[in-house]
């Protein structure tokens, strides 16, 4: 049934739009309430208005953090109207119904994410009483209206003018999306304050007994990995600095799907390197990566791994892209996404021309301690980030040959590298730069062949090349197969129940191994 509204409660912080629905209220014939500046704004604006503090007989306090916490105020909100001691408890308090609630929120985000802005003055936008007089409007949704979006004025104020009341309907539909917003705002708070200081944060391997995801729509995208599935790009409330999420895109048509997933595999893969370095990524595994002097010669020397491949890729930096490097790649290759920390404005005049090519700036990256999430039927797998890393103290040499300095220096490159590439993951390597990637085979031998095969197509030399696997031979074939195409070096974890027949096949071939201890399955 509709219900008449009769008695309105306005108190909001945004108040773009308030002034003309105010009037437009009064000029129904609603009695409104109002606090601090919102009732100001509308007594300065000719709006017939009652001060809360008038009306419940309490003066604001504590420097306005307490203005609409009082039983007159919720007492009105809560109050079921067709039960009989409701209504005298109501009469017997001097409490009359208010059947509108107008109420938006400190804007806490905003605040979070201002620069210079302390923890005390994030604090001070956790707003208590707005979040209060929503949730007991919309609890009581059945009676009462609640407003908290400035773009409903306008079909609230519709229905309110012609019919002076509101439709169950509506009253319904403004009351989910109350709680939505609540929500939303807590989860946002939330947040703030778990990444407020890191010494804080659960111990690792710690993960939260419940999981809350919260994330806000970025945008709608044409389609996900396929033409017939339905996608958008969400983002964390606060996406952390230099993510992808955070990212600003100077160019380029409008990202896709599959754009965002290889962009940030690229973005992630390129900053395990402190060298210049560039990573071209195609179908989530890296085709080509090298490190050089320069992220131009860092360039050239990954585009060498897979030319083929590279074409329509994503290339990510983790140096600021300069016009040299940037006219190199639209005269050498299709590109779909091109992403670095910073970009030179004659890097960006250099690439206007290439209207569809995705230009995206990230800044530098800050670090966050993220979760890795994903969807699976029914539920979800979490789990710490693979920030897993090794330095060279920790190798351990098994093999009878120990690898040379350089070797060792490849072996560490390629590591960061497997890091990357799907399971079973092998990655070849020379001279700070891969010169082959087998990537998602089932079987470890086949991603050794592949990784083979794709350096004797571009003419690498395999021979005195490293050789990195995500995870430990179970098998000496392995070995065998990597010896036949000329690797000199291995690294991998170990850990395999037939290590010592590994170990003996790598002393057959003459190779150096050593392993790692530490897994990187990519899945």
């Amino acid at each position: 049934m509709n219900r008449p509204i009769r008695r309105a409660l306005i108190s909001v912080f945004d108040k773009d739009g308030i002034l003309d629905f105010a009037k437009g209220l009064a000029g129904a014939g609603v009695e409104i309430l109002s606090s601090g500046g919102t009732a100001r704004l509308l007594g300065e604006n000719g709006v017939a208005v009652t001060k809360v503090s008038d009306y419940t007989g309490s003066p604001e306090m504590l420097d306005g953090r307490v203005k609409t916490l009082h039983p007159k105020i919720h007492g009105g909100i809560l109050a079921l109207r067709d039960v009989d001691g409701h209504l005298a408890d109501l009469e017997r308090n001097d409490i009359g119904t208010i059947d509108l609630v107008v109420v938006n929120l400190y804007p806490f985000e905003r605040t979070a994410r201002s620069e210079g802005a302390s923890p005390a003055d994030v604090i001070e936008m956790i707003d208590i009483g707005g979040p209060t007089m929503v949730r007991a409007a919309a609890k009581n949704h059945a009676h009462v209206g609640i407003v908290g979006d400035p773009q409903d004025y306008k079909r609230v104020l519709k229905q309110v003018a012609s019919e002076s009341a509101l439709t169950d309907t509506l009253r319904r539909e403004l009351a989910v999306k109350a709680f939505r917003h609540t929500a939303d705002y807590d989860a946002a708070v939330h947040a703030w304050l778990s990444r407020l200081d890191n010494d804080d944060a659960p111990a690792e391997g710690d993960l939260p007994g419940r999981l809350s995801v919260d994330f806000v729509k970025v945008q709608d995208l044409r389609y996900g990995e396929n033409p017939h599935q339905q996608a958008a790009f969400y983002r964390d409330q606060q996406p952390a600095a230099g993510s992808l999420a955070a990212a600003n895109q100077h160019q380029g048509k409008a990202l896709s799907f599959n754009n965002i997933a290889d962009s940030d595999a690229a973005l992630q893969c390129v900053r395990q390197f402190n060298e210049p370095a560039c990573v071209i990524v195609k179908h989530a595994n890296p085709c080509g990566v090298a490190v050089d002097n320069s992220i131009l010669g860092a360039y050239q020397r990954a585009f060498s791994t897979d030319p083929t491949s590279a074409f329509g890729g994503i290339i990510a930096f983790n140096r600021r892209l300069d016009a040299e490097t940037a006219r190199a790649i639209i005269d050498k290759q299709f590109v779909e996404v091109i992403v670095a920390p910073e970009i030179d404005q004659q890097a960006l005049e250099a690439l206007a021309g290439k209207t569809n090519v995705r230009v995206l700036e990230t800044g530098q990256p800050a670090d966050a301690n993220e979760l890795d999430i994903r969807k699976v039927s029914g539920g979800m797998l979490v789990q710490s980030a693979d920030d897993g890393m090794i330095d060279e103290s920790d190798l351990k040499v098994v093999s009878d040959k120990k690898p040379t300095p350089e070797q060792i220096a490849d072996m560490m490159f390629a590591w960061r590298v497997a890091k990357f590439v799907k399971s079973n993951a092998i990655v070849f390597c020379k001279d700070g730069m891969t010169i082959g990637v087998g990537a998602g085979q089932m079987s470890r031998v086949y991603s050794t062949k592949i990784a083979a095969i794709k350096a004797g197509d571009e003419n690498l030399e395999v021979a005195g090349s490293v050789m990195a696997s995500d995870a430990f031979f179970p098998f000496r074939d392995g070995i065998d197969a990597a010896a036949e195409t000329g690797i000199a070096a291995i690294i991998q974890p170990g850990g395999s129940m037939r290590d010592d027949e590994v170990i003996a096949a790598a002393n057959e071939h003459g190779l150096a191994m050593v392993f790692t201890g530490m897994r990187h399955f990519r899945h």
